[in-house]
């Protein structure tokens, strides 16, 4: 990096870490409102919306069936204005409806197909059995499942189409540089904190290469954004999600030893982080000794139905008269989205509730312990790169975020972490802490602080959260469960998620206490077997299971549920990985 460079890069690093590293001293003047931004969307999406609105109306009986994201995935044949002048002329009925074959011949004559602005491309270190890969495996039948998990890579690379680079007002999917890695079903484009996850698995499959090329993807969209989008789609850029970058770059650089990968994100982790630590996603509290801790949340920039379910949250939001109440329960909802946990009663005021998501009133114990992490990931890169001002800034900032954990959400006699619901969310001034404003209930949330290194590595406290989570109901025949309310919610009871069962085994795993690998090693034979029977029985991996039911699939929410599936292959490849599997242990239920 030139001089010039560095000093910019130093500069930048300080004003950065000085706005967002605040002593326990510092309060704000005045307790008045946040601002509470919308990022306006484009044209085509709100058209998109109106065919979307359309199509539910024509389709009626057959909504059951009906997925409002395909319609705000597809890309116009030809330019805007003539598409929405033909769509005027259509001859509606009273409720706006059209025939079923007026609007397919209309789809079929102004748009190109969902997932058409994609191509498939064929990953450069794809080979059909990696040399060196999965050692530990020693069972023929679960090394056979694995390279089948393992040539899932190829079905679901792609690389934004050549027509999208040239006309980019035509389509929702935004352009990226690189190829990239698709979860897969219904979600044709890159996803945020899926992306550790598929790397998790790439690594594994010792694909290096399709692993740089997600985080430059990702890099990419921090440069034209200032943070990570939800999704590479134009309705996403009103949101993040759980902010993983800085740990896919660590794990990458642990494997590759690739520093020019760590010079090119180091300005875009910067940058990730100042959104995160400023404005509406900061909140001060102040705990039980009257010192101040920083400590942040989600908070989407929208207040309108999410474009890509827009059907969906206007039917939920039907019953809400007052129009800035919608618009508060639209900001919910999206915010939810941008936590992953979409939906979930750990945001409900009063579960199951959808109407009571209170998202942006919660201080996440989950959010915080990736903001620890990424801290952390900060430090020991800038270190690796020679920026010893930039480390020891971000040391300091992670031990203070260490302290707010511990004194904000950590509760000693329940042996969890637990979210802290604010008295106002929108008012700046410092708020007291209240133990009755934690959250007490039991979800798989409470235990995630332990994958970050400055938890995992405290003996006695991993005893203490092991034993927790033994006897929390959590840990279900199949897995770890997401909540212990059967709400009808896909992030809750019985379904299990492969990013968190990945995130508390590997916590546990990596303990140093012989017990809690063993624990960690269960957990993981149980996620590993449901997996495999549920692929068995249907020839493909899915986005979530049934935990309490070995090699079912997840359902509940919004959507059918999907396959392919980016990061269950991930989680599956790691655990394996990790733990690899005995020739003498049954893989079957």
């Amino acid at each position: 990096m030139p001089s010039s460079q560095a000093l910019n890069f130093k500069a930048f690093s300080l004003s950065l870490t000085l706005l967002t590293a605040m002593s326990v001293t510092e309060s704000l003047s005045l307790c008045s409102s946040y601002t509470s931004p919308v990022i306006p969307t484009t044209p085509l999406v709100t058209f998109l919306e109106r065919v979307q609105q359309t199509a539910l109306k024509t389709f009626g009986e057959e909504k059951t069936n009906f997925d409002p994201k395909l319609f705000v995935d597809l890309s116009l044949k030809l330019d805007l204005s003539t598409t929405m002048e033909a769509f005027d002329e259509l001859q509606k009925s009273a409720n706006g409806s059209l025939s079923v074959k007026q609007l397919k011949g209309f789809i079929e004559k102004y748009f190109e197909g969902a997932g058409n602005d994609t191509v498939y491309v064929k990953p450069v270190d794809f080979v059909p059995e990696p040399e060196g890969f999965l050692p530990k495996v020693e069972n023929k039948e679960v090394r056979a499942w694995a390279l089948e998990v393992h040539a899932l890579w190829k079905n679901l690379s792609r690389r934004v189409s050549d027509r999208v680079q040239e006309r980019p007002e035509l389509h929702t999917l935004l352009p990226l540089p690189e190829p990239m890695v698709i979860p897969g079903s219904r979600f044709r484009e890159v996803y945020y904190w899926d992306s550790y996850w598929v790397i998790r698995g790439l690594l594994a499959s010792k694909m290096y290469e399709t692993a740089k090329a997600i985080v430059t993807n990702l890099i990419y969209l921090i440069e034209e954004y200032g943070y990570v989008l939800n999704g590479a789609r134009a309705y996403y850029t009103n949101r993040s999600q759980p902010p993983l970058l800085s740990a896919m770059v660590h794990i990458i650089y642990s494997r590759t030893g690739d520093i020019e990968l760590v010079r090119k994100s180091l300005p875009a982790l910067l940058k990730e982080y100042h959104f995160w630590n400023s404005g509406i996603h900061k909140v001060i509290i102040q705990d039980a000794q009257s010192c101040n801790h920083t400590l942040n949340r989600y908070y989407a920039m929208w207040n309108k139905p999410r474009p890509e379910s827009s059907t969906i949250d206007k039917e939920s939001a039907s019953k809400i008269s007052n129009v800035s109440e919608k618009q508060h329960f639209y900001r919910e909802l999206a915010s939810a989205a941008e936590s992953g946990w979409d939906f979930s009663t750990r945001w409900m005021r009063n579960p199951p509730d959808l109407t009571t998501l209170a998202t942006t009133s919660i201080l996440p114990v989950d959010l915080n312990a990736f903001i620890l992490r990424m801290e952390l990931d900060i430090a020991f890169l800038a270190k690796v790169i020679g920026d010893n001002s930039t480390a020891e800034l971000f040391v300091k900032a992670s031990q203070a975020r260490q302290e707010a954990i511990k004194s904000i959400f950590w509760n000693g006699e329940m042996g969890q972490w637990l979210d802290y619901w604010l008295n106002d969310s929108m008012c700046q001034e410092p708020q007291t802490w209240e133990a009755c404003n934690r959250n007490q209930n039991a979800f798989a949330s409470n235990f995630i602080p332990l994958w970050i290194e400055s938890f995992y590595s405290d003996t006695t406290l991993v005893e203490k959260v092991m034993k927790s989570l033994q006897s929390s109901g959590l840990v279900c025949p199949a897995g770890i469960a997401t909540s212990l309310t059967n709400s009808g919610e896909q992030w809750d009871l019985p379904n299990g998620w492969a990013p968190l069962q990945h995130m508390i085994v590997e916590g546990l795993a990596r303990s140093g206490s012989k017990e809690a690998r063993s624990v960690a090693e269960d957990i993981a034979v149980r996620w590993l077997r449901t997996n495999y029977v549920g692929y068995k029985k249907t020839g493909t991996m899915h986005e979530k299971y049934d935990v309490e039911k070995c090699g079912e699939f997840g359902g509940g929410g919004e959507y059918v549920p999907q396959t392919g599936f980016g990061w269950s292959n991930g989680v599956v490849l790691a655990f394996l990985e990790e733990f690899g599997w005995p020739q003498d242990r049954k893989i079957d239920c």
